[in-house]
């Protein structure tokens, strides 16, 4: 029963947070996830099985970066733009079979963001947003039966992104007008709610026991938005920027996790995470206005289970923030001016998750570990 309180819970760790990705700041890393998220305990559901959690994400982002290189002088000017964002998914996964489950994820988002130069460069002001995002539905199936005992299982899905929240939410911006009045716009895309567009989830995730007590787990995916753009003006200087694009988004996890012996239901985990947005879509147009870049994280993090409730914390902290040069910065360029936009990003984000997997009978021995 150890081992599968043992499993269970690094399943736990593993599928809640693992490929969530929300905003890094106004690189624009929304709450769009790979399929795992939702699923909870995924391969330890058995047929009949549901799984109910939550997830909780914030950060604060205000460090300005072009490329890799940090501008620390944004900070000590007070020119800095600062985003703080909070976001709740509500998740729901249901086992058709031992290897076969189902998702829908509703997540909804409070954003705020500060700045000058969206309010006449002279005065500080924010602008919010706050409502549901897109919501995400799909399904993965495991590898792997359980017809004989093995150390790990690989899981692979498929999901739909549905553009369910406002991708032109707006707000008053000051100092903007004619003769310097407030204008009402569309607040900034790093906080948008939506992007507008249909996305296609491609996931994939899995765990492997390396030792008694030790497993390694990796979970990632990658969703294409075929959208071009949405239609939101941007009130960017540069024409080519006056409409936000609708991007691509990725995510990939790897670590490994440790089952605390001496204190029962307790795990801990520590791995490495990489999230961005591309500087090309795979599929459809690129146009528009985005601010592509990447972060790497190292995340360390805790769990602990209690029957069939699992709670679980992690801290993802920046190592690597990149804002690449977007398509519109290299179009508008010339060999006496190389533009190169900048971004901020946060130092750290905090996850927190809680699931209650509610079986259909009695738990009983698995056989996949």
């Amino acid at each position: 029963m150890k081992k599968i309180y043992t499993v269970i819970s690094l399943a736990l760790v593993l599928l809640l947070l693992p490929s969530l990705a929300w905003s890094q700041g106004c690189v624009a890393i929304r709450q769009y996830s790979g399929l795992g998220n939702a699923v909870g305990q995924g391969n330890f559901q058995a047929k009949g099985d549901w799984n109910l959690s939550l997830n909780y994400r914030y950060f604060k982002s205000f460090r300005h970066f072009r490329g890799t290189h940090e501008e620390p002088n944004r900070v000590e000017d007070g020119t800095e733009v600062i985003n703080w964002s909070h976001g709740v998914d509500f998740n729901i996964s249901y086992a058709f079979s031992n290897r076969l489950y189902g998702i829908i994820s509703l997540p909804f988002a409070y954003n705020e963001r500060s700045s000058l130069y969206e309010h006449g460069r002279t005065e500080r002001h924010s602008t919010y947003s706050k409502g549901l995002a897109d919501m995400r539905i799909g399904a993965g199936f495991w590898l792997f039966s359980d017809e004989k005992p093995r150390k790990g299982n690989i899981a692979m899905g498929l999901g739909v992104k549905i553009p369910s929240g406002d991708y032109a939410a707006s707000d008053t911006f000051f100092n903007v007008g004619p003769n310097g009045e407030s204008e009402i716009r569309p607040v900034d895309q790093s906080i948008q709610l939506g992007d507008g567009g249909v996305g296609l989830i491609l996931d994939t995730q899995g765990i492997w026991e390396l030792s008694h007590g030790f497993y390694s787990y990796f979970s990632g995916f990658y969703m294409i938005n075929p959208r071009n753009t949405n239609g939101t003006p941007t009130y960017r200087r540069r024409e080519s920027e006056a409409i936000m694009s609708v991007a691509d988004q990725y995510a990939f996890r790897t670590g490994l996790f440790y089952s605390v012996k001496s204190i029962h239901g307790l795990g801990l985990v520590f791995g490495g995470r990489l999230e961005g947005i591309p500087v090309r879509d795979i599929v459809g147009e690129s146009d528009g206005f985005r601010r592509p870049g990447y972060v790497i994280s190292v995340e360390p993090g805790i769990s602990y289970m209690v029957g069939n409730v699992t709670g679980t914390l992690n801290i993802p902290v920046a190592l690597v923030r990149n804002r690449t040069r977007s398509l519109t910065d290299i179009a508008d360029s010339t060999p006496d001016n190389i533009r190169h936009g900048d971004a901020a990003f946060a130092d750290y984000l905090i996850n927190f998750s809680l699931a209650w997997r509610i079986p259909k009978k009695a738990p009983q021995i698995f056989n996949s570990l």
